[in-house]
């Protein structure tokens, strides 16, 4: 090989590697952007996953006890977090509330003294419809915006507002979950 070919084949090795390793980090860098947004969809499935536990789990208290149904009814204030629980135990409907609403809180788990057994600001409403029908709801804080609920399902509507102009602002972070209980009148 001649000395002139020779000398404009130099340096062209640490050009390839710097090009490599800006490939390389703007890939490593859509993967770290992708673990972040992976994690924040975990812990929305979980919330979600909560919310539907006790869901259920009132549902059910409710059918059990479905003499006394219509006093299971919260009136509109939910059930959760920001407020104290209910500590009567004189009857079953009043145990069941004390309960759920602690569950609401997260006391199933605590971590460093602190309930984190549930999810975000999850608040819980029960409400009679009438004709042996209740509606039992469960909303809780979202990670990030998305539509509002229905207007219909008013557990917690207002709770969950960001700043006006802000994603979380016209309760979109606030998420809902709700079932219809259908309770036999067997008399």
């Amino acid at each position: 090989m001649s000395p002139i070919r020779q000398r404009s084949h130099r340096g062209m090795t640490l050009i390839e590697v710097l090009v490599t390793i800006l490939i390389l980090s703007i890939g490593l860098l859509g993967m770290a952007g992708l673990q972040s947004r992976l994690q924040q969809s975990e812990m929305e499935s979980y919330q979600r996953s909560q919310a539907l536990v006790l869901l259920d789990d009132m549902a059910n208290r409710i059918a059990t006890n479905r003499r006394v149904a219509s006093t299971y009814d919260t009136g509109g204030v939910p059930l959760g977090s920001g407020m104290t629980c209910p500590t009567g135990n004189a009857n079953q409907r009043e145990r069941d509330i004390a309960e759920w609403c602690n569950a609401l809180q997260g006391a199933a788990e605590a971590l460093a003294g602190t309930n984190a057994g549930a999810m975000i600001g999850g608040r819980g409403c029960i409400e009679n419809l009438g004709g042996g029908e209740f509606r039992v709801s469960v909303a809780w804080q979202g990670l990030t915006a998305l539509s509002a609920p229905p207007v219909a399902l008013t557990c917690g509507a207002n709770q969950y507002n960001g700043p006006t102009g802000t994603e979380c602002s016209s309760d979109r972070c606030r998420r809902v979950v709700s079932t219809i209980i259908r309770v036999a009148d067997l008399k």
